[in-house]
């Protein structure tokens, strides 16, 4: 099929946007355009007013065009935090829409997510969630299925879980357009070590071992899965040891070699990485989120939180809420 005209997309960008997904989307696409000599890419930065947008790296992005103003793209991503909120609450969301009913794709990068949810343009959708941001994300949109997939593409959304995932969607994009060999080298040009499929998981930490989940044994994997999925109503551990065809004996012995921690333990931290979550990417009351990770009141999981991180949740929340309100200092756009 004969490609008219090059794919342009455009790049929304707000203040604290994770640069490397910014990076890691133009920069594929400009190696595709200088290997075949064409400009089959074209992007576009945006952001809602013509002021520049500083990036997470505190680096300024001088837009090329407002979100009002913007015509004539195939697609927009969502750049951001997962805090950030719509500088015109009304007019930016229903732009948006406008821009779906006229036929352009929308997705969103990491954080990203939450402005195009709050924009009502995944209801009734998967997306791609990364791992950090999961708890924060089901609770203020319970209604959205969250996916621990690297990329989601369901119709015209697309939503990546992080940088790599995006470098990752930028080589199928390319692929589609330019054919497989363009892509692998453009993929070797970055010493890009492997194609994720589109469907593949993320990449999870075990808290404590140095290591990630899928690199576990099958058993202590599903044990994990099983207290991710049970955080608000906590399992008991020889439940879970029998649900993974395990002795009590065996099962505990082999979750702390593979693990550096008893599963009562991991299965702790677990909830209270749930709750710290909630604590940085929300605004949920420490009653809610105490209950969201299966305590019945808010003061032992206050003073858990506070053993763990060194830090009490309301004292975290307060310190990062000032980091983000403080005003940096001013810096030219980044060419």
């Amino acid at each position: 099929m004969t490609v008219v005209g090059p794919l342009r997309l455009g790049f929304l960008m707000f203040p604290g946007f994770p640069m490397a997904c910014l990076t890691s989307a133009i920069e594929p696409l400009r190696a595709a355009n200088e290997i075949t000599g064409r400009r089959e890419f074209v992007w576009t930065l945006v952001a809602e007013t013509a002021a520049p947008v500083r990036s997470s790296a505190e680096i300024g992005f001088e837009p090329d065009a407002t979100l009002q103003e913007l015509e004539g793209l195939d697609q927009l991503y969502l750049l951001s935090p997962p805090t950030a909120e719509f500088a015109d609450p009304r007019r930016s969301p229903a732009r948006l829409r406008w821009l779906d009913r006229t036929g352009v794709t929308l997705g969103a990068f990491s954080g990203g997510i939450f402005p195009l949810a709050r924009a009502g343009l995944l209801e009734g959708r998967p997306c791609s969630v990364h791992w950090c941001y999961e708890a924060a994300f089901k609770a203020d949109f319970p209604g959205v299925e969250a996916r621990e997939v690297t990329i989601l593409r369901e119709g015209r959304r697309i939503t990546a879980s992080g940088a790599g995932a995006v470098f990752d969607l930028m080589l199928r994009l390319i692929e589609e357009r330019l054919g497989r060999d363009c892509m692998t080298e453009v993929a070797c040009w970055f010493q890009h070590p492997f194609v994720r499929d589109a469907d593949a998981s993320q990449k999870v930490p075990v808290a404590r071992a140095g290591g990630t989940t899928d690199s576990l044994p099958v058993a202590i994997r599903e044990a994990i899965r099983l207290f991710e999925t049970h955080v608000e109503d906590p399992l008991r551990i020889p439940d879970v040891a029998t649900a993974v065809g395990l002795s009590g004996r065996h099962f505990e012995r082999m979750f702390k070699r593979e693990t550096g921690q008893s599963p009562l333990r991991y299965y702790h931290h677990l909830r209270l990485m749930k709750a710290r979550q909630r604590v940085l990417y929300s605004n949920d009351s420490f009653r809610e989120i105490a209950a969201s990770v299966g305590y019945m009141t808010s003061s032992p999981m206050i003073r858990h939180y506070t053993e763990f991180f060194g830090v009490s949740p309301r004292d975290e929340r307060r310190l990062t809420q000032s980091m983000r309100r403080a005003a940096p200092p001013r810096v030219e756009a980044a060419e």
